[in-house]
């Protein structure tokens, strides 16, 4: 009896092994596949922006059309934003980033650039810049968003070239650039 219950358990073992190796398929892929990366969004609080909010909402479509690892978008009610941004009277100025998810920077759009001429949606997309991670380059060509004001005042334009976005997407990607720490200093866009 014991012989007979034995070789049936054997035989449902056998069974049941059979039905498992056949229950992979043929063409299974590897348990690890790369992940996309993740874009990481931040929320901008452009509300004490006065007379600059739509020079922002202009910078902010202008860097979500050149980058793809990091997304800005308006915070909804209730969220802390990343990003603040916010008018005066004086030059200017933003601190240095990359913000994180969670972290908060200030971009000002100091009035005394516009008043001296310079374009708000050059100023606004340059300070953005410095919120996520670009520090000035001057002296510098007006080619170069972050030229700043070294760019002259007839210097309109307003997007980053290849190597601001390359390095955007790197302060933003996967390994240890993507998590570098936000600087935190105050850069002032003077001369």
């Amino acid at each position: 009896m014991l012989r007979r219950f034995l070789t049936h358990l054997l035989i449902a073992l056998s069974a049941l092994a059979l039905t498992l190796a056949g229950a992979a398929p043929a063409t299974a892929e590897p348990a690890e596949r790369p992940q996309p990366l993740r874009q990481t969004v931040l929320y901008y609080d452009a509300r004490q922006a006065a007379e600059y909010t739509s020079a922002v909402s202009s910078a902010v479509r202008i860097w979500n059309s050149s980058v793809t690892n990091v997304r800005l978008e308006p915070a909804p009610a209730g969220r802390r934003a990343e990003i603040r941004v916010i008018a005066d009277n004086g030059w200017p100025r933003a601190h240095l980033g990359p913000v994180r998810p969670g972290g908060q920077v200030t971009v000002w759009m100091g009035r005394e650039g516009t008043a001296a001429g310079y374009d708000a949606v050059r100023i606004a997309a340059h300070e953005l810049g410095h919120s996520l991670g670009l520090p000035d380059v001057k002296p510098g060509p007006c080619s170069s968003l972050m030229s700043g004001s070294t760019g002259g005042v007839n210097c309109v334009n307003r997007h980053p070239n290849a190597s601001e976005r390359a390095r955007v997407e790197a302060n933003y990607g996967s390994g240890v650039a993507g998590r570098s720490a936000t600087d935190g200093r105050l850069l002032v866009d003077r001369l």
